[in-house]
């Protein structure tokens, strides 16, 4: 090689790491644009504010989503399984639907200008607790202010511990091709005793009591558990029944004659009670103009504020290891369907 061709060759070596120094430069100059636009927009001009801390008043980016209109509606999307904590790995600030619904949910609570919520539900359910606890998020919400109110409308499936969530809706709207119901608790695991004497597998368990294992996959479930068991999901049942036939005004034994785990299309669950009506985003927003009494609904979306951790969400959401052990089951009560 010429030194007049080594000269060119280190000469367009230097160029692009020019080129690829400025690109740097532009993108970290982009991120905090956006990093200060967002914490920008998250500043509110309301007293009250102030005197909040951040799980009482979550700092979140407010946006407009549709309608028009003085009168103020959040709209907070619940999607999935319905579970709260979910760890999102240790370099993601990422939150779960359940959890951002929760947030979401006290937010609006505690905005004196929030007149109304629009539950967007697409879930088949999920944890027992983390159901009930934004079953009481929402009732918290319309105390708070006896005028407020919830609509809730289903997407593709709006099932068991989701259903439990609408429960506290003052209206229900289905699309017509939802799928609705499956009232009922399941709890589900599997026994590999024989498998494990094939291979050689033995079980060594410490405990205090005789039913401190119970559920333990290496033995066999005694009848006197599968009572214990049974006594626990029919009450944590009768809990759901209740909700139902409180918060849709039905008479418990009607509730009980079709809460056996079976799912309704929507047109069924128009029939018998457990949805008011079927439509689509255009028949929410006049029904919660109507309820509100007011011509129409300004909806506004609450999203999560920038941070520089969730940069980095996608590593934990593309490792397959992690993504392996969460769809792996749990032995846990659930308000929860999945075909």
């Amino acid at each position: 090689m010429t030194e007049e061709s080594q000269k060119k060759k280190s000469g367009k070596g230097c160029l692009w790491a020019v080129v690829i120094l400025q690109s740097l430069v532009i993108l970290f100059g982009i991120v905090m644009i956006l990093g200060l636009a967002a914490i920008g927009s998250s500043i509110t001009t309301w007293e009250d504010e102030r005197t909040m801390g951040a799980d009482d008043f979550p700092t979140m980016t407010e946006t407009w989503s549709s309608g028009s209109g003085d009168t103020k509606v959040i709209r907070i999307p619940l999607q999935g399984m319905i579970m709260l904590g979910e760890d999102r790995g240790p370099f993601s600030s990422a939150i779960g639907s359940a959890d951002m619904a929760l947030a979401s949910i006290k937010r609006a609570t505690n905005d004196p200008t929030v007149k109304g919520i629009i539950l967007d539900i697409d879930s088949g359910g999920g944890g027992i607790t983390a159901s009930d606890i934004l079953y009481e998020a929402v009732k918290s919400f319309k105390e708070k202010d006896e005028k407020r109110k919830v609509i809730a409308v289903f997407g593709d499936v709006a099932a068991s511990g989701a259903y439990y969530v609408a429960a506290a809706a003052d209206f229900i709207i289905a699309r017509p091709t939802s799928i609705t119901g499956s009232i009922g608790v399941i709890m589900q695991t599997i026994n590999i005793q024989e498998l494990a004497k094939k291979i050689g597998i033995s079980d060594v368990t410490i405990k205090s009591g005789s039913n401190k294992d119970i559920l333990n996959p290496f033995k066999e479930l005694t009848p006197e558990q599968a009572a214990i068991l049974q006594d626990v999901v029919d009450e944590l049942h009768t809990r759901f029944v209740q909700i139902i036939a409180v918060g849709r005004d039905i008479p418990e034994e009607d509730v009980r004659s079709f809460a056996d785990g079976r799912v309704f299309t929507a047109r069924k669950a128009v029939e018998i009670g457990l949805v008011d009506k079927t439509g689509y985003w255009e028949e929410t927003l006049d029904e919660m103009a109507g309820i509100l009494d007011v011509e129409t609904v300004k909806v506004y979306r609450y999203q999560q504020d920038f941070s520089f951790s969730s940069l980095f969400g996608a590593h934990s959401r593309w490792d397959p290891v992690r993504g392996l052990l969460e769809r792996m089951p749990k032995t846990r009560f659930m308000y929860y369907w999945q075909p």
